[in-house]
């Protein structure tokens, strides 16, 4: 697919990297010269330096053959005039990035009325993720598939867990629990384990079940399973902000630290319910003063990566409360995942997995069609959800007897309003919802995962 990307920023390297990895043909736009250089160079792509959103510019780039046109840069309204004139200009589809809280209640709007194939905003998005973490804080990450039927639950093994030395076959005979594990992480290495695989303490374990089996099998291990009741947010940004909404919505106790004067009367006149501080909060006597020692949950989200780590680190030092981490840079994910942070969350992911699964909906085949698409471990193993439209090679075929790709795993199967965990013996259906998670990345039909 010819793709034309408007913005480079974090997000569009991000998408330039990706995009050109799946095969896709890159151009690039942005107005500064030395970061169209850089991204060009560096992911081996087409850059063209002006304003994506002149139809001079965008007729340079290609957009008279162009499939899709992304805007991403760092304003809402200059990407939603690039979209309108990509789509007089070529026709083709436009996805706008659309951040600012003032127009989060416009997104259908707004698709509608111009066309777009998708306005998406990750902080929104971000927001989200991490309210369902603080809902379950057992979890360090949470995805959903099937309309929030299925979730996909990261967590770590704690020490003297029932899971220490136990097989992965055996967590159904022992444990009496219909769940699957999918993914392992153990150091640097990530496995997608087969039933002799003996798990140990400090293990970052995926398991896919519907919501009610994950509570069970949560509670089995050991795990705690209430929500919390009282979180302290650092920084009032926008993810700040579309947190403390929802968060108030489910009955929590939310209160904000702004260093801010001016943000914090944004703040004050934006939200009711939450708790305004004007303070620094890399100074720990506010922390303490704020009630870190027995707050329940603590979510960093200032705009320095090391802030929020620091903060996250003293957190977990000062009290037992379930720890949040925004992180904008994903270059030393491995070196954070070592740290024990609970959950991060990269608002980049969440914007790069939303579009990627677009353009592979559009590249894919008509016999099933991509729902959803989740990173598990970035770079390593993924998560997609597939419809099967129609008559496929999949279809009616013991699973036991299907043959799969190495280290392919068909971790869940939704008929009708059934969700099911697959054993040998069952087979796929025309209209079924379909998890598969892999990692060989770039799975664009169902029928990607037999040889």
């Amino acid at each position: 697919m010819n793709i034309i990307i408007v913005g480079c920023g974090k997000v569009g390297q991000a998408l330039a990297e990706q995009l050109n990895d799946e095969g896709n043909n890159i151009t690039v736009i942005d107005t500064v010269p030395e970061k169209v250089n850089d991204v060009s160079s560096r992911y081996d792509v087409m850059g063209v330096v002006g304003n994506g959103a002149t139809h001079l510019i965008q007729q340079e780039a290609g957009i008279d053959h162009a499939d899709l046109l992304i805007a991403v840069t760092g304003s809402d309204e200059l990407n939603l005039l690039c979209c309108v004139i990509a789509k007089k200009a070529g026709n083709c589809h436009t996805i706008a990035r659309v951040r600012s809280p003032q127009y989060s209640t416009e997104a259908a709007f707004l698709k509608d009325e111009l066309g777009l194939a998708m306005v998406i905003n990750p902080e929104q998005e971000a927001a989200r993720e991490i309210a369902r973490i603080l809902r379950f804080p057992s979890a360090m990450k949470i995805d959903t598939f099937g309309r929030g039927r299925v979730e996909l639950l990261k967590f770590r093994v704690p020490e003297n867990s029932p899971l220490v030395g136990c097989a992965v076959k055996d967590i159904v005979a022992k444990l009496h629990c219909d769940v699957l594990v999918c993914t392992v992480e153990r150091g640097e290495d990530a496995y997608i384990p087969k039933g002799d695989f003996v798990f140990g303490e400090k293990d970052v374990i995926s398991i896919v079940a519907a919501p009610r089996k994950a509570a069970e099998f949560f509670r089995k291990i050991r795990y705690k399973m209430n929500s919390v009741k009282d979180v302290m947010i650092i920084g009032g940004g926008e993810i700040g902000h579309y947190l403390c909404e929802q968060l108030v919505r489910s009955g929590m106790s939310v209160k904000i630290i702004e260093k801010d004067p001016k943000r914090c009367e944004e703040l004050c006149a934006m939200l009711d319910g939450v708790t305004i501080i004007n303070g620094d909060a890399s100074d720990q006597n506010i922390l303490l003063e704020s009630g870190l020692e027995h707050t329940e949950a603590f979510v960093a989200l200032t705009n320095l990566d090391e802030e929020n780590i620091l903060l996250s680190l003293f957190a977990k030092s000062a009290s037992h409360c379930k720890l949040v981490t925004k992180i904008n840079r994903i270059e030393f994910d491995n070196v954070i995942n070592q740290l024990d942070l609970d959950s991060t969350i990269y608002p980049k992911n969440v914007t790069s997995d939303n579009i990627v699964r677009y353009v592979r909906a559009m590249r894919s085949s008509i016999g099933s069609n991509m729902e959803t698409l989740y990173n598990i471990i970035k770079g390593k193993a993924e998560a997609a959800e597939f419809i099967i439209k129609e008559q496929s090679a999949v279809l009616d075929t013991p699973l036991m007897e299907l043959k799969l790709k190495p280290n392919v795993l068909i971790a869940a199967i939704l008929r009708d309003k059934k969700v099911m965990i697959p054993r040998g013996h069952d087979t796929l259906q025309i209209n079924d919802a379909v998890i598969i998670v892999s990692s060989r990345l770039a799975l664009h039909d169902i029928t990607d995962i037999i040889n």
